[in-house]
Formats: C-alpha cells, sequence, structure tokens
C-alpha cells in the first residue's frame, strides 16, 4: 500500500499522518473528538489544551499538557492505516517539560489498527516506543523500542535526552536499508544499523564448540607478589581471651602484580551460526494506524504537539523547522519576560535583561521562547 501524506495543523495541536491534503483545523473545539481518552483506569490523569505559562504565539504553541501529578495518562489518536513496506519511517514529535520534570515519560508509542483505544493501557501491544524518559538522577534517556515478531526489544545504545524546561523536537528514522536515525531539534544524536544496534537476530558467529582453550594459555591479568608474605608471629595465641563484639578480623591480602605469562583474553574461533538467518523487513510494519500516549508523571505539566508520521525525510526536516523551528527563532526575549511577568530593563537586538521572581537573568537572542520557568519554584 503506498503511502500518503496528510498534514493536520492550524490553531494549536498541530498533527501530521500521511494524507494528501492540507487542512486547517479549530483545535479548540475540535481536539477531544479526535483524541480518545482510555477508560481502562478509572483515574487517569486528564490532558487539556494549552501553549503553557511561556509562550510566543500562544495559538501556535498549543499542545496536549498533562495535569495532574502522580498519575498514568492513556491518549491516543486513529488515522488511515499503512504500511511503510518499501520506504522510511519517520515519527516526529516536539515535547516540552515546562514543570522541570523530576520522573515521567515523555515519550509516543505508534499501535497497530487492532488496538482498542479506550482499552488502551501500559499492556497494550505497541509497534515502536520512542522518546525521552526522565527520573532522577540515573534515567535521562531517549527509548527507542521496537516491537519484532511480538517481542519488544530496546535499543543496546544509550541516547542522552535533553532534560532542561525548553521545547525540543524528537525525530526517528527507519529506512529499507535497515538503517537508523535518531535526531533531536534537527541534528543527529544517533544513527546505525538495525541489526547490529538491537537483538533482533541471533548472532551471525558463534565459538567454534570443537575447538577448547590450550591449557597452557594464561588468561589471569595479575596475580599474588611471592615476595609479599607473612612474617612467623613472635608471640603465640591466648586461647582465654574472647574477642570483643565489635571487632573487625578484617582480611590480609598479598599485594598484586602484574602477570609475566599473561598472554590476554583467548579468541575463541568463531563459525557462522546454523540459527542466524537474515531478515530485510525489521525497519517495516503493517497496519500502522494509532499514535498515543501511555505514560507516567509524578510532576504534571508537559506539552505534547507537533505530531508527524511520514515517509518523507526531508518534509520532516521542514515540518520541524516551520513549527518548532519558528517558535524557537522569530520572537524576541522581551516577549518572553513579557509573558513571564517579568520586568524588562534597557536590552538590545541580541539581549534583555529580565527580572523574574527575584531573579535576574540575561535572555540571549538564541534561547528565543524555549525558555520556561525562570526563578521560578
Amino acid at each position: 500500500m503506498a503511502l500518503q501524506r496528510l498534514t493536520l495543523w492550524g490553531r494549536g495541536l498541530k498533527m501530521c499522518i500521511l494524507l494528501v491534503r492540507r487542512q486547517t483545523i479549530n483545535w479548540e473545539s475540535k481536539w477531544q473528538n479526535r483524541w480518545v481518552s482510555s477508560e481502562s483506569k478509572s483515574d487517569y490523569g486528564k490532558f487539556r489544551l494549552t501553549a503553557g505559562k511561556i509562550y510566543g504565539d500562544r495559538d501556535r504553541e498549543k499542545g496536549l499538557q498533562t495535569t495532574e501529578n502522580s498519575k498514568f495518562y492513556a491518549i491516543s489518536s486513529r488515522f488511515k492505516s499503512f504500511s511503510n513496506k518499501g520506504r522510511s519511517l519517520v515519527i516526529q514529535y516536539t515535547v516540552k517539560h515546562e514543570q522541570k520534570i523530576d520522573c515521567g515519560g515523555g515519550y509516543i508509542k505508534v499501535f497497530p489498527f487492532n488496538l482498542r483505544q479506550k482499552n488502551m493501557s501500559g499492556e497494550s501491544q505497541y509497534y515502536i516506543m520512542f522518546g525521552p524518559d526522565i527520573c532522577g538522577s540515573e534515567t535521562k534517556k531517549v527509548h527507542v523500542i521496537l516491537n519484532y515478531k511480538n517481542k519488544l526489544n530496546s535499543m543496546k545504545k544509550q541516547i542522552r535526552c535533553k532534560v532542561d524546561g525548553f521545547t525540543h523536537l524528537y525525530t526517528l528514522i527507519l529506512r529499507p536499508d535497515q538503517t537508523y536515525e535518531v535526531k533531536i531539534d534537527n541534528e543527529q544524536v544517533e544513527s546505525g544499523s538495525l541489526e547490529d544496534d538491537w537483538d533482533f537476530l541471533p548472532p551471525r558467529t558463534i565459538n567454534d564448540p570443537t575447538v577448547n582453550k590450550p591449557e597452557d594459555w594464561d588468561d589471569v591479568a595479575e596475580i599474588d607478589d611471592p615476595k609479599d608474605d607473612w612474617d612467623e608471629p613472635e608471640h603465640i595465641l591466648d586461647n582465654s581471651a574472647e574477642k570483643p563484639e565489635d571487632w573487625d578480623d578484617g582480611e590480609w591480602k598479598p599485594r598484586k602484580i602484574d602477570n609475566p605469562n599473561y598472554k590476554g583474553i583467548w579468541p575463541h574461533p568463531q563459525i557462522e551460526n546454523p540459527s542466524y538467518s537474515p531478515d530485510f523487513n525489521i525497519y517495516s510494519y503493517d497496519n500502522i494506524s494509532v499514535i498515543g500516549l501511555d505514560l507516567w508523571q509524578v510532576r504534571s505539566g508537559t506539552i505534547f504537539d507537533n505530531f508527524l508520521i511520514t515517509d518523507n525525510e526531508e518534509y520532516a526536516e521542514e515540518f520541524g523547522d516551520d513549527t518548532w523551528g519558528e517558535t524557537k527563532v522569530n520572537h524576541h526575549p522581551e516577549e518572553l519576560c513579557q509573558t513571564a511577568l517579568c520586568r524588562c530593563y534597557g536590552g538590545s537586538e541580541e539581549s534583555f535583561l529580565c527580572h523574574c521572581h527575584n531573579h535576574s537573568l540575561v535572555l540571549q537572542k538564541h534561547f528565543m521562547l524555549q525558555s520556561v520557568g525562570f526563578g521560578s519554584s
């Protein structure tokens, strides 16, 4: 089935999903008709349509925002199903953690046509999970989880996500040549081979089971220093004494030295893996039909916008520039200060001094309208 291109955008939440014509929709009244909230839990968090607290063009920068702390969220939107077999699949959207998120997801999921949207949950089968996930100091990564033969496979490489409160553009590209690319803010942050960077298939080669390591092969890098030894004790053991309860015996260990006979790690000879069979369709999915937000957030306030699914990499980059890029570039920082209810002093073409909640800050021109929450708790 040939891919078509859809562009659904306009005032508020922008969404482009593989059709042929461009439409302008009044999202103030239409977005709730297009997006279906899951009812699989009675206490899912609610979304609202808003540009948030900091914006340059309120109408253009509206998106779906999480509104309740410590909640699961589940909402999705359906489009005409398609297959990307024989061509690229590009998934793109923007996310802004306006609340300075401490723990929560900012990723999206792409589902097959048989998803029952009102029953969507974390148990629902999906094709692709993509986007940032932040929790504490340990988790600050971009998920790229791909479904292959009904098994979910996480990317072996680690990609660090953006952790500030700015709006960022996330793009995933899967290509028919079995390569992929991940971009943040229209800049490549990772790329490679689907087969190499996920464990979809058995390895191409395995250790030769007929060959064993030679008995005289020494692969111990360090040995005990034979010169580092205890002297004979000058006293004998007093059997009448009792060891204190808080006494730490410790354990004497001799010094280590480099092993003069060390040969390194033995290189086990390899043979072709009889279980390996190439698959040139890892990149492709049939009946792609739903995009959704299925996530948990401790502190709410994240805004999702500019959803795009297409087969055209150039169009995706242009769309990113025309949406995320436009709001990033085309406004003076003075507007940001005014929107944030800050007082602005002086200023020039390149910078503006703002006083926000007893916190002074010079906004450089390149920040533009991507900065949020200056001086706020």
